[in-house]
C-alpha cells in the first residue's frame, strides 16, 4: 500500500511545472519494471479515491505504455496477468463516473486490441468493419451514406455521414473501380464540409485534407467545386485561422500529390493572392527590432501559415506556373506603402526560390538588384525581409549568385550589420552573410577578407562590450558564427587574422557561463574549432592544449548539461575537428570523450499514439511533436535528445575514419550501437522525425567498413567476430531499407566489407539471402520503369511530371550503381566459384544489355560483365554468347559512358580473359581505333570513352600480340598518349610503356632515340596532371627512364626543352619523390 502511495506521489510530481522535480520523477518511473508499471497504473485508474488529474496521467501512461513498449512488456506477462488486465479495463469501462476517464479506459483497451490483433500497425491491414462482405453490401453502403448526408433535420448527422465517407474513401484508397462508384458521394463530402466550417467543425474538412493527400484522384470529377470551395473559406476572415488554414492545406496538398491534375486547373491562379494575403497578416510590434531572443515562427500565425504554403505551392507546380502568376502580384507588394505589404513580397521571394529556381535564375540580376535596395527600407522589419531574401538566394543559386554578386551582395550586407538601433536586423544580415560565404567559391571571398575582417571583429568588439553592459547577446551570437564560416571557407588565407579573434573567442568560452549564454558558448566552441581547422595545426597547436582544456572543463561538467542544452551537439562536433586537427595526439582525449558521445549516441526517442485530448495534456515545449495519423488520433514523438543523437552518430563516424586503429579499444562498444540503428525507425512505415532517422541510419550504414579497418590490429579472429555481427544485419537492411539514399549508402558500406574480408565472409545463408534480395532489386528496377512509362500515357502526363519521372529514373540507377558494386566485391574476392550463384541474376543481367534498354542500364550490365571476365575468368566464357556480341557493338554506342564500359570489358578481355576471347580482341581493334579516331573524340563528354578505348588498344598489344599487327599500331598509340582523364587506366598505359621503353623497343624510341623528347612530354604530362603519383609502383620505373637520358647531357638539354615550366617542376618532383 505504501508502495501504491509512494507511486501516486511520483505520478503527481510527472506533472509538476518545477523542470527538476518532473526530470527526477522521469527517471524514477522509466527505472520501474514494464510488469510493476501497469499494475500499479491500474489501481490509480480503478481508486476511486485518487484525484482524477492523477487517473488521467496514469491512463495516459498506460496507454503509452502499451503503444510504445508493447512487444517488450505483454508477452512477458502470465497468462492470468495478461486476462487480469483485460477483466480490469472491462470492468472500468462499465462502472468509471468521469466520462473522461471512461474514455480514456476505452482507449488504453482498444490500444491492446490493436496490438493483439497484429501489431502496433494492425490496425491497417485487418479487415475494415464489414470484413469480406464488403463488396456484397457496396450499393447498401452508398444508400446509407447518401440518406444520411441528404438529412435535412439532422446536421449533425449529415456531417457524422460525411466524414464516414471520406473515412470509407480513404480505407479503399488504392481501389480505382470502387472510387469511381463512390464518386458522386463528394459533392455531399463538399457541402458537409461548407456547412460544418460554419458550425465550428472542422472535422469534415479535415477529412478533406486527408483526401486531397491519400486519394487525390477521387477529387477530380469535382476538382473544381473543391478548388472554390477551399479558396472561399481560405479568404472568408469570419472562420476561424486554423479554418482558413485548413482550406489552403487541401490546394498546397493537392499542389504536391496531384500536381499535373492541379496544372490544368484555372482556379488555382486564385490561391497566390490568396497566399500573399495571409503573409499580410502581421501585428506591430514596437519591441520587435530590440528582441534578444529568437523565438520560434508561430506556425498558427497566418503570415507563417502562408509562407509555407507559398514554398510547397512552387516546389510542387513547379516555376513555369508559379512565377508568371506571382511577379507582379510581388512587385507591386514592394512598391506598397504599408511595411507589412513589402515585408511580405520579400518573404514571398524567399520562399519560391527553390521552386522556381530554373525561372528565377534566368532573371536573377533584376531581383537581386531590386532586393538590394531594401537593405535600406525605412522599417526595420522590411530591412530583415531583405536579409532573409538574401540569405535564401544565396543557398537557392549557390555558386551563381556568389559569382555573379559577390561585390554588391558583401557590401550590402556589412552596411546592413552596421544597424546598431535593430540588434534583430544587425543578427539577421549576420545570418545572411553566413548563407552567402558557406557556399561561396575560396577564390571569389579571399579579396573581401581584409574588409569582412575588419567589419567582423568592431561589431565583436562592440558587442562584447554590450554583453558585460546590458547581457545582450542575439548579435555576438551570429557574427560568432559569420567568424567561423568565413574561416571555414577561406581556409589557410584565414591565417593572418588568427591572432584577431582567438583570444576573444578562448575568453567568451572561458567566462559565458550562465544558462542563457549557453547558445553563445556553443557557438564560441564551433567557431575555434573551424578556424582552428581553417588555419591548420602548425598555426593552431601553440593554442591547442588551452582549447583542449577548456573542451575538457566543459567536458566534465556535461553530465550536468540538461537534455536539450544547445552546448551539446556543438561540443560533439567540436571535438570531431580537433581530433582532425592533432590526428594521432587525439588519441589521449578519447576516455573523457568517448563516455559522453557514447551516452548521446544512445538515446532512445519515446514514441506514442495519442487521442486529441492526450495531446492536449502533452505540451510541445516538453520536446513532443505530432503527427497527424487522421481520424482525431497523432504519433508522438519526444523529439528532445534526438538531433545530438544524430550528431553524434556522424562523430563516431569521424573518430574511426581519422583514428582507424587508434581506435580500436572502442571499435566492439560501437559496433553493438551502430549495428541496431541501421533500423533507426518506428513500427511499420511510420518512420522516425524524417531527416534525423536518415542521419542516424546513414551513419551506422558509414561506420560498418570504417570500424572493421579500426579492428584489423586486433587479429583476423577478432575482425570475423566483429564482421559476423554485423554481416546479417547488414543483407537485411539492403533488402528492408525503405530511403534510396541510405539504401545506397548501406549497399556502398556493405560492399566495402566484402572487399576488406575478402572469400569466405559469407556463408550459403548470407548467399541464399543477398541472391533473393539483389534479385529482387532488379526486378524492381525494370518494374518501375515499366510504371514510369505508364505515368506518360496518363492523361494529366506534362512536362513537371516528366522531370519528377527522371528524378526517379536517377534514383532507381544510382540504386543499379550499387548492385553492381555489390556484384564486383562478391566476384572480386570470390573469383570464379561465385559463378554458380550469380546464374540467379544472369537473366536479369542480360535484359539490361539488350539494345531496347536505356543507355544507363547497358552501361551498368556491361560493367557487371566485365567483372565476369575480369575477376571469373576463364570460365566466364561460357556466358559470351550474352554478352559478347553486345559488348563489342557497345563500342560504336552513341552514349559515352556504354562505350566506355564496352571499352573497358575489351581490356580486360585481352588481360585477363584467356584464349578463347582471342578472336573478339582482333575483331574489336579496328572498332577501339575508329572512336580514338572520331573527330568529336576528345570533347568533354567523350574524353573518358576515348581513354578506355586507348588503354584496351595497349592492353590488347601488351597482353594478346598476337591479335594485333603490334608495329603499325605502336606509333599511332603513342601519339594517342598521355591519358589525363581516367588516372586509373593512365597508370596500366604508363606500366606498358615503361615496358617497351625499357626493352629498347626501336618503334617507341625510334631512330637514334629520336621520339624521347616526346616521351618525355607524355611522362612530364601525366606527373603535372596527377595521372601518376608517387605511390604508383610504374613512377618509380619512369623516374629511372629519366635518370638514364640525365646522364647523356645534349640529349637531356633537347628532352628538357621542349618542355613547359609546369611539366619541368613535374619532372623534377618525379626525380625526388
Amino acid at each position: 500500500m505504501a508502495e501504491q502511495q509512494q507511486f501516486y506521489l511520483l505520478l503527481g510530481n510527472l506533472m509538476s511545472p518545477d523542470n527538476n522535480i518532473r526530470k527526477q520523477s522521469e527517471e524514477a518511473y522509466d527505472n520501474i519494471p514494464g510488469q510493476t508499471k501497469i499494475t500499479f497504473l491500474l489501481q490509480a485508474i480503478r481508486d476511486v479515491a485518487c484525484a482524477e488529474e492523477v487517473k488521467t496521467m496514469a491512463a495516459v501512461l498506460l496507454r503509452r505504455l502499451l503503444s510504445s513498449s508493447f512487444e517488450e512488456i505483454y508477452p512477458g506477462l502470465t497468462v492470468d496477468m495478461q486476462t487480469a488486465i483485460k477483466t480490469e479495463l472491462v470492468t472500468s469501462i462499465q462502472t468509471e463516473a468521469s466520462p473522461n476517464i471512461r474514455k480514456k479506459v476505452a482507449d488504453i483497451a482498444a490500444e491492446l486490441c490493436r496490438n493483439l490483433i497484429g501489431g502496433w500497425g494492425g490496425g491497417r491491414n485487418f479487415p475494415g468493419i464489414f470484413g469480406n462482405q464488403q463488396q456484397h453490401y457496396m450499393d447498401v453502403i452508398k444508400r446509407m451514406l447518401v440518406q444520411c448526408m441528404q438529412d435535412q433535420d439532422n446536421p449533425q448527422i449529415r456531417t457524422l455521414a460525411a466524414r464516414a465517407a471520406a473515412s470509407f474513401v480513404l480505407s479503399n484508397e488504392g481501389n480505382a473501380a470502387l472510387l469511381k462508384h463512390f464518386s458522386d458521394l463528394l459533392p455531399g463530402i463538399l457541402q458537409a464540409v461548407n456547412e460544418s466550417c460554419y458550425q465550428g467543425d472542422d472535422s469534415v474538412l479535415k477529412s478533406l485534407v486527408e483526401i486531397a493527400d491519400t486519394a487525390p484522384k477521387y477529387l477530380r470529377p469535382n476538382l473544381e467545386a473543391t478548388l472554390q470551395l477551399s479558396l472561399k473559406l481560405c479568404a472568408d476572415t469570419n472562420l476561424t485561422n486554423m479554418q482558413r488554414q485548413l482550406a489552403l492545406e487541401v490546394i498546397v496538398t493537392l499542389s504536391e500529390t496531384a500536381a499535373a491534375m492541379l496544372r490544368k486547373h484555372t482556379a488555382i491562379v486564385a490561391s497566390i493572392p490568396q497566399m500573399l494575403a495571409m503573409m499580410v497578416d502581421l501585428e506591430e510590434d514596437e519591441e520587435w527590432a530590440m528582441a534578444d531572443e529568437l523565438e520560434d515562427d508561430d506556425f498558427d500565425s497566418n503570415a507563417v501559415a502562408g509562407e509555407s504554403a507559398l514554398d510547397r505551392i512552387a516546389c510542387g507546380l513547379g516555376g513555369k506556373i508559379v512565377l508568371p502568376m506571382i511577379k507582379q502580384h510581388i512587385m507591386t507588394m514592394l512598391q506598397n506603402p504599408d511595411w507589412k505589404y513589402r515585408h511580405a513580397g520579400l518573404m514571398a521571394l524567399s520562399a519560391i526560390g527553390e521552386g522556381c529556381h530554373q525561372q528565377m535564375e534566368a532573371i536573377l540580376n533584376e531581383i537581386v538588384s531590386f532586393v538590394l535596395l531594401f537593405c535600406q527600407d525605412p522599417h526595420p522589419r522590411v530591412r530583415y525581409a531583405a536579409c532573409n531574401a538574401i540569405g535564401q538566394m544565396a543557398t537557392d543559386f549557390a555558386p551563381t549568385f556568389q559569382k555573379k554578386f559577390h561585390d554588391k551582395v558583401i557590401s550590402a550586407l556589412l552596411q546592413t550589420m552596421e544597424d546598431q538601433t535593430n540588434p534583430r536586423v544587425q543578427a539577421h544580415a549576420a545570418a545572411a552573410l553566413i548563407n552567402f560565404t558557406e557556399d561561396c567559391p575560396k577564390s571569389l571571398l579571399v579579396p573581401y577578407l581584409d574588409s569582412l575582417v575588419q567589419h567582423l571583429h568592431v561589431i565583436m568588439a562592440a558587442k562584447l562590450q554590450e554583453l558585460v553592459q546590458k547581457g545582450t547577446k542575439l548579435v555576438l551570437e551570429q557574427v560568432v558564427t559569420s567568424i567561423a564560416s568565413v574561416a571555414d571557407t577561406a581556409e589557410e588565407k584565414f591565417v593572418p587574422y588568427y591572432d584577431l579573434f582567438m583570444p576573444s573567442l578562448k575568453h567568451i568560452v572561458e567566462n559565458a557561463v550562465q544558462k542563457e549564454l549557453r547558445l553563445l558558448r556553443g557557438k564560441t566552441i564551433e567557431c575555434i574549432s573551424l578556424i582552428g581547422l581553417a588555419v591548420g595545426k602548425e598555426k593552431f597547436m601553440p593554442d591547442a592544449s588551452a582549447v583542449m582544456q577548456l573542451l575538457l572543463k566543459t567536458q566534465t561538467d556535461f553530465n550536468d548539461l540538461e537534455d536539450d542544452d544547445p552546448q551539446i551537439s556543438y561540443m560533439i562536433s567540436a571535438w570531431a575537428r580537433m581530433c582532425k586537427i592533432l590526428g594521432k595526439e587525439f588519441q589521449q582525449y578519447l576516455p573523457v570523450v568517448m563516455g559522453p558521445l557514447m551516452k548521446t549516441a544512445s538515446i532512445k526517442p519515446e514514441v506514442a499514439l495519442l487521442d486529441t485530448q492526450d495531446m492536449e495534456n502533452m505540451s510541445e515545449d516538453d520536446g513532443w511533436e505530432f503527427v497527424n495519423l487522421g481520424d482525431q488520433q497523432s504519433f508522438g514523438i519526444k523529439t528532445a535528445g534526438l538531433e545530438e543523437k544524430a550528431t553524434a552518430c556522424q562523430m563516431l563516424v569521424c573518430y574511426a575514419k581519422e583514428l582507424k586503429e587508434g581506435f580500436v579499444e572502442y571499435t566492439e562498444q560501437v559496433v553493438k550501437l551502430m549495428v541496431p540503428l541501421l533500423k533507426f525507425y518506428f513500427h511499420d512505415d511510420i518512420l522516425l522525425w524524417e531527416y534525423l532517422g536518415l542521419r542516424v541510419r546513414v551513419a551506422a550504414a558509414e561506420s560498418m567498413p570504417l570500424l572493421l579497418e579500426c579492428a584489423r590490429v586486433r587479429g583476423p579472429e577478432y575482425l570475423t567476430q566483429m564482421w559476423h555481427f554485423m554481416c546479417d544485419a547488414l543483407i537485411k537492411a539492403i533488402g528492408t531499407e525503405p530511403d534510396s539514399d541510405v539504401l545506397s549508402e548501406i549497399m556502398h558500406s556493405f560492399a566495402k566489407c566484402i572487399e576488406l574480408m575478402g572469400e569466405g565472409c559469407l556463408n550459403n545463408e548470407h548467399f541464399e539471402e543477398l541472391g533473393g534480395i539483389l534479385k529482387g532489386k532488379l526486378e524492381e528496377h525494370f518494374k518501375n520503369q515499366e510504371l514510369r512509362q505508364a505515368k506518360r500515357q496518363d492523361e494529366d502526363y506534362d512536362e513537371g511530371v516528366e522531370e519528377t519521372l527522371q528524378d526517379e529514373d536517377e534514383n532507381d540507377v544510382y540504386i543499379l550503381t550499387k548492385v553492381s558494386d555489390i556484384l564486383h566485391s562478391v566476384f572480386s574476392s570470390y573469383k570464379e566459384q561465385v559463378l554458380p550463384w550469380f546464374e540467379q541474376l544472369l537473366q536479369l543481367v542480360v535484359q539490361l544489355i539488350c539494345p531496347s534498354r536505356p543507355w544507363a542500364d547497358r552501361q551498368w550490365g556491361l560493367c557487371i560483365f566485365d567483372d565476369v571476365v575480369e575477376h571469373c575468368s576463364p570460365s566466364s566464357f561460357k556466358y559470351a554468347d550474352y554478352f559478347l556480341r553486345p559488348m563489342l557493338q557497345s563500342l560504336c554506342d552513341t552514349s559515352p559512358e556504354v562505350r566506355q564500359a564496352a571499352a573497358y570489358g575489351v581490356g580486360v578481355m585481352a588481360q585477363y580473359g584467356g584464349d578463347n576471347y582471342r578472336p573478339f580482341c582482333t575483331e574489336a581493334l579496328p572498332l577501339l581505333v575508329g572512336v580514338i579516331q572520331s573527330p568529336e573524340s576528345k570533347v568533354k563528354e567523350n574524353v573518358n570513352a576515348t581513354e578506355n578505348c586507348i588503354s584496351a588498344v595497349g592492353k590488347v598489344m601488351r597482353f594478346r600480340p598476337e591479335c594485333a599487327n603490334v608495329n603499325e599500331i605502336l606509333p599511332h598509340w603513342l601519339s594517342w598518349l598521355p591519358l589525363n582523364e581516367d588516372k586509373e587506366e593512365a597508370v596500366h598505359t604508363f606500366d606498358f610503356l615503361c615496358d617497351l621503353i625499357e626493352s629498347n623497343n626501336p618503334i617507341v624510341l625510334g631512330p637514334d632515340n629520336a621520339n624521347l623528347p616526346k616521351i618525355f612530354q607524355i611522362i612530364a604530362e601525366g606527373v603535372a596532371n596527377e595521372s601518376v603519383k608517387s605511390e604508383d609502383a610504374c613512377s618509380k620505373r619512369l623516374a629511372n627512364v629519366i635518370r638514364q637520358v640525365q646522364g647523356s647531357g645534349g640529349l637531356w638539354t633537347q628532352c628538357v626543352s621542349t618542355l613547359n615550366e609546369k611539366q619541368q617542376k613535374a619532372v623534377q618532383d618525379l626525380l625526388t619523390a
